[in-house]
């Protein structure tokens, strides 16, 4: 990836409103163009470095106690993501947030929910030594894995090298840019099948691009413009979002925009897990948030009717 690309509200608006398509026609030819993903100079796609890091992102050899894989807290029956509110690290610890799903992670200019990371490779790096995830070190972890024959064989295969901070990071990050979803009923539907979605799917699509405007802020085939935004989810002393990161005020509770790709198998939702179901995210964003200070401008009550709101649960189901 090329520099984190850490692009402000305001340009990442501009951006937006300049591409907003002029028609139906326009939306679904934009809705059809995936970026092209990018990879870095030392580390391009490879087989058998891909191989490897699937093999290690299943593999509770990672945590301190080998307790928890990856796979742990993103599971594909749950759309790479988990399904309880903060998943358990090691020892049962909890951290504070929600495990995002990891599909399409290859895409992202950034990464962690405050953007302050700007490569896969190092974004690794965290649930490893987070003390509340793996709590490892990566020096004791290359040890361990150059302890076993087949892994320091299989790295010295893929990378001429045996394990290292270097050479896990790259091996997993292979791995999880291979992580790509684009075969829902939206698809279908944005490359020319009008069968794809129901009548009532349909509706919430001109709901979701129309009077609910909820492509503001998940625009694109990857349903997100990668902003950072309070969603007027209810607010916690315990994590401050973005202002962690840059110790602004400004940036008090924004958090960024998560993609919405297999959102209906992702609950529970918002950063912090704190709602159960479509049902419960939309009730939220139909009243304008939950009423407190840090709400983002774009957030207003949607005035939506029940059956509205049925139409635009069906249509994100769809993605």
């Amino acid at each position: 990836m090329k520099g984190s690309r850490l692009l402000s509200s305001s340009i990442l608006l501009a951006l937006l409103v300049a591409c907003t398509p002029d028609s139906p026609e326009e939306l679904l030819e934009e809705l059809a163009q995936w970026p092209e993903m990018e990879y870095p100079a030392d580390n391009e796609p490879d087989a058998k470095k891909i191989a490897l890091g699937e093999k290690l992102f299943f593999d509770p050899v990672l945590s301190v106690d080998s307790t928890i894989s990856c796979a742990s807290c993103h599971k594909e029956v749950y759309g790479l993501a988990d399904n309880v509110s903060v998943s358990p690290g090691v020892e049962n610890r909890l951290g504070k947030r929600n495990s995002p799903s990891l599909w399409n992670v290859g895409y992202q200019p950034y990464f962690m929910r405050e953007g302050g990371v700007p490569t896969l490779e190092m974004q690794v790096l965290v649930p490893i030594q987070e003390h509340s995830e793996m709590a490892f070190n990566m020096v004791l972890l290359a040890q361990r894995l150059n302890a076993n024959t087949n892994y320091k064989n299989e790295f010295i295969d893929a990378f001429g090298d045996s394990a290292t901070a270097f050479t896990i990071t790259r091996a997993l990050a292979q791995y999880e840019r291979t992580l790509i979803y684009n075969e829902s009923a939206f698809d279908s539907y944005v490359g020319g099948d009008k069968d794809a979605l129901s009548v009532e799917a349909r509706a919430g699509f001109d709901l979701f691009y129309g009077k609910a405007n909820c492509s503001s802020c998940h625009s694109g085939p990857l349903q997100t413009d990668y902003g950072f935004y309070n969603n007027g989810t209810a607010i916690s002393a315990v994590d401050y979002g973005r202002a962690e990161l840059t110790l602004d005020s400004s940036d008090f509770y924004l958090f960024k925009v998560p993609s919405l790709r297999q959102v209906a198998l992702t609950a529970p939702y918002m950063h912090n897990g704190s709602l159960a179901s479509l049902e419960e995210v939309l009730e939220q964003y139909n009243e304008g948030g939950t009423g407190h200070a840090f709400i983002s401008e774009r957030i207003r009550p949607l005035n939506l009717d029940a059956q509205e709101l049925v139409a635009l649960e069906e249509f994100l189901k769809s993605l």
